[in-house]
């Protein structure tokens, strides 16, 4: 009877996902969709955080198809120093808010990275570097796995109520959203171009992963340990410069695109399916509480610099 049951959860959950990826849905849809399964069907894929990872990576790096290397240097460049000034000052920000809060040291280090780089990849790097506990990291993930999911919902809304421009909307995306995940969700909605700038200025703030790492790391007098750099952005990079240069790519660009804008739609649904109210109910207020006031810091003030500037 059990194992009834289970096959029939796993069918219903299926027949979600694949209606994530059809023409009638979009990258919110997917999102609420997973969501949906995880309360009525949870813990039926055990695996499902490592598959959304890696199908994140593909997704991303098939979406380098459609994008013009010249084109994405050029807008690196723009966004390097409203990069680095964000993710420096939300880092000290964020330790002075923690303390003002009382909360645990760890969970205010892990929350900073995630809200000032690229969520959970930058928590996950940071946290063997200051030798964090399960409890400061978990805690830390549903915080901002709770926050990228709504950022994809309202993201869009306020980009079009305040009629922000498509490399408007795409450079604030990229730098006021945590997870490449939603970052890329919500320019995939706004537009072609938004898409475009936000996936690369957010992969280039990704790669400060790697000197976060070493500072902390000289923080906390503690020899820097192995840091999970994000190779896909290398292969993303290669598969711009191929789409340059090799004529014949033109003919699969766009069929690639396609499916990796359906790739990522899946992804949406897998990270949605995480999301359930027991992990809702460990975060605890305080910790939300401090995820989101820093949030929303980062959201207006790079907002306003946006606007007015790009």
């Amino acid at each position: 009877m059990e194992n009834r049951e289970l096959l029939i959860k796993r069918i219903i959950f299926v027949i979600l996902a694949v209606f994530s990826v059809t023409n009638y849905s979009s990258p919110p849809i997917a999102l609420l969709l997973g969501i949906i399964a995880s309360q009525f069907i949870p813990n039926v894929f055990s695996k499902i955080s490592k598959i959304s990872k890696y199908l994140l990576q593909a997704s991303v790096v098939g979406l380098g198809f459609g994008m013009n290397l010249n084109d994405a240097l050029k807008v690196s460049q723009d966004g390097f120093l409203l990069t680095f000034v964000f993710i420096s000052s939300t880092i000290v920000i964020g330790y002075f808010l923690g303390n003002f809060l009382g909360l645990r040291k760890n969970t205010t280090y892990l929350v900073s990275s995630g809200t000032a780089i690229c969520g959970g990849s930058a928590i996950a790097a940071v946290a063997p570097a200051i030798e964090a506990e399960n409890e400061d990291i978990s805690v830390s993930l549903g915080i901002v796995f709770i926050l990228n999911s709504l950022a994809l919902l309202i993201f869009p809304a306020i980009g079009h109520y305040l009629d922000l421009s498509q490399s408007q909307f795409g450079m604030w995306a990229a730098i006021a959203i945590h997870d490449t995940s939603s970052v890329v969700g919500a320019a995939q909605i706004y537009g072609d171009e938004a898409l475009k700038i936000a996936t690369t200025v957010k992969l280039g703030r990704a790669l400060w992963i790697i000197p976060l790492v070493l500072v902390f790391s000289f923080i906390m007098k503690k020899k820097a340990k192995k840091s999970s750099f994000p190779i896909f952005i290398l292969f993303f990079i290669l598969v711009m410069a191929f789409n340059n240069f090799l004529p014949i790519m033109e003919t699969l660009s766009k069929e690639i695109v396609m499916l990796s804008k359906k790739g990522l739609s899946l992804t949406l649904f897998f990270i949605g399916s995480g999301l359930t109210l027991a992990s809702i109910k460990k975060v605890g207020v305080k910790a939300i509480l401090f995820g989101l006031i820093l949030w929303i810091l980062v959201l207006v003030s790079s907002l306003l610099i946006v606007i007015n500037y790009y």
